[in-house]
């Protein structure tokens, strides 16, 4: 579909996509480097220096080749992008960003050139952050199943680092809602040693110092002869529907 309306005679293009706020930069049809708009020149004269250049400038009339460990399959790649092209890329381990390569076609629908844009560009070490951010929230899923009730299903270990921040997430939400009730689904589980009993235990007389009854469900025969020496006073059903009905009849 082309532009609608007419480009205004005293506006250059160049200086039009240089006023951009992403980072810009055009290459020919064989993949050189013809042009950086201020944003991308600013940007990559961080960069260029991992890759042996002393200026941002010397990028000019580089092919793009230089950039990747294997410009083989990077060319394939290309070959093939008749529109839009988009990946998440990783520049020496220190960079991360989206890059976006769009074809320059003609009116012939011969290529041209391509417009390369990097966004979201952030240091390998906060990528890794955001990560590990991600993680950790997926990590504890917090569910409200019942009116003052909340369902934590424990997947895969339990160990001391995932605890506390169970245990950090699980008090916040319990304190700021007056939860009477946590529910703890323990048939995910890959094992339940002795760190995992000691964590739950833990979790367990925290939760009774702020007045919320822990309740563990999805006991079964084997967890249960595991679970043994668990502190008694911790309610224990083998499912979560047990569990729950629990619950709503104390509650009545």
């Amino acid at each position: 579909m082309n532009g609608i309306g007419i480009w205004p005679e005293n506006i250059k293009a160049l200086n039009a996509i240089n006023s951009i706020g992403e980072n810009i930069i055009l290459a020919d049809k064989n993949y050189n480097i013809v042009w950086l708009n201020e944003t991308a020149a600013k940007l990559l004269s961080h960069v260029v220096p991992l890759f042996g250049y002393s200026t941002v400038k010397e990028l000019i009339g580089t092919n793009m080749d230089s950039f990747h460990q294997n410009p083989k399959y990077q060319r394939e790649v290309m070959e093939k992008v008749t529109e839009t092209h988009r990946a998440r890329i990783n520049i020496r381990n220190r960079f991360v960003a989206d890059i976006v390569v769009t074809p320059i076609k003609a009116q012939s629908g011969n290529i041209d050139g391509y417009v390369v844009m990097l966004m979201d560009v952030t240091t390998k070490a906060e990528e890794d952050e955001r990560r590990e951010k991600l993680i950790n929230a997926l990590s504890v899923p917090i569910i409200n199943i019942w009116e003052n009730t909340l369902a934590l299903p424990l997947i895969g270990e339990f160990d001391k680092s995932r605890a506390d921040r169970l245990i950090v997430s699980v008090l916040e939400q319990c304190a700021q809602n007056s939860i009477k009730n946590v529910l703890i689904d323990l048939s995910g589980l890959y094992e339940f040693e002795g760190e995992t009993k000691f964590e739950l235990q833990k979790l367990n007389d925290c939760l009774n110092l702020i007045g919320t009854q822990c309740i563990l469900v999805g006991i079964s025969p084997e967890l249960a002869m595991a679970a043994g020496d668990l502190n008694k006073n911790i309610l224990t059903f083998q499912s979560a529907y047990a569990g729950l009905q629990y619950i709503i009849k104390s509650d009545q």
